[in-house]
C-alpha cells in the first residue's frame, strides 16, 4: 500500500555489518535469508493493484496469503481485486481482507465520524459477503495516518467495530506500529493509541513497521519473523517491507531492495509487481476458511 509520509521515528540499534553484507550478496530481487525464530510464521504480500491471473501460481511459490481489497485502495476509484476470490482460493492462498479507512480530514465531528463508521462497516460487510467470504472473517480497516489519532477518529473506530459484528464479520485495523516522537520525551504508537481507546471491543492488529531494524528489509526469510518481532507483541500481522522503500527508515537495509527501491518476488524477472511483505501467525490472517455465506 502507498501511504502518507510518517512522522519522525525513533530507531533501534543498527544492523550488524555481517548481516548487511550477507543481504547484499543474495541472489534474488527479494533476498532469501534464514531467521532465528522458534515460533512458526507465514509470509504474505499485499499490493493495491491485482497482479493478474498468470501471476498467482508464481506468487504462491513464495507466499501463503495475499491482501484482498473490498473497496478501492487509497487514491483509487476502482478496485481491481473484485471477483478474484475463487482464483486465489484455487491456488490455496489465505486472505487479508482490506477496507479503506477515512483520512482524518474526512471526519468533521465525533457525531459525523460515528455515523460514517457505522455506514462503512455495513458497506464492508456487504462487500465481503458479495465476494463470497464467510461470516466471522476479519476485515482490516486501512488507516494510513500515523501518530496519535484525534477523538473523532476513535469515535469512528468504535462505531466501525460496533457495527461490523452485527453485520456478521469481525474487525481488524491496519495501522502504524512505529513510535512517533511528540516532543518532551513523549512517544506514541498508533496501534497502542487505538488499543487504549477502543475499550473492551475486540480488534485484530496488522501493523506496519519497515524501519531497519527491527525490519529485516526486503527479504524472503526461510522462517519469517513473527509479528511480535515488530515491537508490537499483540500484532497478528506485521508488514515489514513496503514498495517503494521509504529511504528515511530503510537506509540500514537498502541493499535488500531492488535498485529502483521496490520489492519483487522471486520468479518475477520483468519486475511487474511492486510488493509489500508481511508475516502473520497464520496462513489465513482474515480467517476465511469455511463455507461461503
Amino acid at each position: 500500500m502507498r501511504r502518507l509520509e510518517a512522522l519522525p521515528i525513533a530507531f533501534c540499534a543498527a544492523l550488524s555489518a555481517v548481516f548487511c553484507f550477507m543481504l547484499s550478496r543474495a541472489a534474488f530481487p527479494i533476498r532469501a535469508s534464514a531467521q532465528d525464530s522458534t515460533s512458526r510464521a507465514y509470509l504474505g504480500f499485499d499490493l493495491n493493484t491485482y497482479p493478474g491471473d498468470p501471476a498467482l501460481p508464481i506468487l504462491r511459490k513464495t507466499f501463503s496469503f495475499a491482501g484482498y481489497w473490498l473497496s478501492p485502495p487509497p487514491g483509487a476509484k476502482q478496485n481491481s481485486w473484485l471477483g478474484k476470490r475463487e482464483l486465489l482460493r484455487a491456488q490455496e492462498f489465505g486472505f487479508l481482507l482490506l477496507y479503506r479507512g477515512p483520512q482524518i480530514s474526512d471526519l468533521k465531528s465525533e457525531a459525523q465520524a460515528s455515523q460514517k463508521g457505522t455506514v462503512d462497516a455495513r458497506n464492508a460487510a456487504a462487500a465481503a459477503s458479495k465476494e463470497g467470504f464467510p461470516p466471522r472473517a476479519i476485515i482490516f480497516l486501512d488507516i494510513e495516518e500515523g501518530g496519535r489519532l484525534p477523538a473523532k477518529y476513535h469515535a469512528y473506530l468504535r462505531a466501525w467495530v460496533g457495527a461490523l459484528e452485527p453485520a456478521g464479520y469481525r474487525a481488524g485495523v491496519y495501522c502504524s506500529g512505529m513510535p512517533v516522537n511528540e516532543g518532551a520525551g513523549v512517544t506514541i504508537i498508533t496501534s497502542d493509541d487505538i488499543r487504549k481507546n477502543i475499550g473492551t471491543r475486540q480488534l485484530a492488529y496488522w501493523v506496519f513497521n519497515d524501519a531497519c531494524p527491527p525490519s529485516p528489509g526486503c527479504i524472503v526469510p526461510q522462517n519469517p519473523p513473527p509479528p511480535s518481532a515488530s515491537g508490537i507483541p499483540y500484532a497478528s500481522v506485521w508488514q515489514f517491507a513496503q514498495s517503494p522503500r521509504r529511504k528515511q527508515f530503510t537506509a540500514r537495509c537498502a541493499p535488500t531492495y531492488n535498485a529502483d527501491g521496490n520489492c519483487y518476488a522471486p520468479g518475477d524477472p520483468t519486475h511487474s509487481w511492486f510488493l509489500d511483505l508481511n508475516s502473520a501467525t497464520t496462513s489465513d490472517p482474515s480467517n476465511t476458511i469455511g463455507k461461503s455465506p
